[in-house]
């Protein structure tokens, strides 16, 4: 059975107001890439909210994280960092769009820091012909950077979910992710996405695995997969700094042609985005670093010495 394709795609991400950069950056690229689409923000905190809607961006919906928290979700908030309670919401972010709009028949997650170069409507057409209800991604690590036993082998980026056929599966992980969800492997789990891994045995009828593993790259396969085949590129561990410096993929090294012609198209979008964000009052912080890439000063040289690319966002004039 085929999924019929629906007029208009319907995406959800969530981020709090220090990640305003990379999700308008992700909304910028779907202006151009996407066709006929809705993003939803989940918005993490009340400032990402007030910025958001002064902004009256196109295709732009928003949802209050403080008007739609269960009881279940705040009994494990207190317990949990600000990055793990993001990801304990990451089963519910859909759940919230079909709750908000009941004509919408799916729903993809999206994390924030991906970012499109082209139509994606390719990635739909392999979910839409195998009959499903869920599609998942594979990390499709580069050999060099395998990190399936700790990080799972799908990767919790973009994830689509049917309103009927995918939701069992999503009530299911959405009960893991309530369960436990932190930010350290331990017993076969890790967050939000270890859970995923046994989804083809557990869910067959339910779950197809998107095959073109090429067209959606990250900083651990883009040597593995020509960069131009990219549909989404997920800038994973990207972070600005003080000063408006920008760390681009920490923990792995970086082509010189990857970086030219996918980090540099990207920053041009921060730039712009950010331009936009400080004319609404927001003020560029420094984001912390992704968990673990100071763990030891040998690590910390070999980054400085190999990866560590810093590119300065120059702060735009007004014309």
């Amino acid at each position: 059975m085929k999924i019929a394709h629906p007029a208009m795609e319907h995406y959800v991400t969530l981020f709090d107001s220090l990640f305003l950069p990379q999700g308008l950056a992700l909304h910028a690229s779907m202006e151009r890439h996407a066709g006929s689409y809705a993003l939803w923000v989940l918005c993490m905190d009340e400032a990402a909210y007030d910025v958001l809607t002064s902004l009256h961006l196109p295709n732009l919906k928003l949802l209050a994280l403080s008007q739609l928290e269960t009881p279940e979700l705040l009994a494990v908030k207190s317990g949990r960092t600000r990055g793990e309670y993001c990801w304990t919401l990451t089963p519910f972010a859909p759940r919230f769009v079909f709750e908000a709009a009941f004509e919408v028949e799916r729903v993809t997650y999206l994390d924030a820091d991906l970012w499109f170069r082209k139509n994606p409507a390719m990635i739909f057409r392999e979910f839409a012909a195998s009959g499903k209800g869920v599609q998942i991604t594979d990390h499709a690590y580069a050999p060099e950077y395998d990190s399936t036993a700790t990080s799972g082998q799908f990767c919790v980026q973009f994830m689509t979910f049917h309103r009927q056929r995918g939701e069992a599966v999503r009530k299911w992980w959405e009960a893991r992710c309530l369960e436990w969800c932190f930010a350290r492997y331990e017993d076969g789990k890790f967050g939000d996405q270890k859970y995923l891994d046994d989804w083809p045995e557990r869910f067959p009828d339910e779950v197809h695995v998107f095959g073109q593993k090429e067209l959606l790259l990250a900083p651990w396969n883009v040597t593995r997969f020509p960069y131009a085949q990219a549909v989404a590129y997920h800038f994973h561990g990207l972070r600005i700094l003080e000063g408006k410096r920008v760390v681009l993929a920490p923990r792995f090294p970086l082509p010189r042609v990857v970086v030219a012609n996918i980090y540099e198209p990207y920053l041009r979008d921060l730039r712009s985005v950010i331009v936009q964000l400080e004319s609404a009052g927001w003020k560029v912080l420094e984001q912390s670093a992704p968990p673990g890439w100071l763990a030891s000063l040998k690590t910390l040289l070999g980054l400085i010495v190999r990866n560590f690319w810093r590119v300065r966002l120059h702060r735009v004039k007004q014309l």
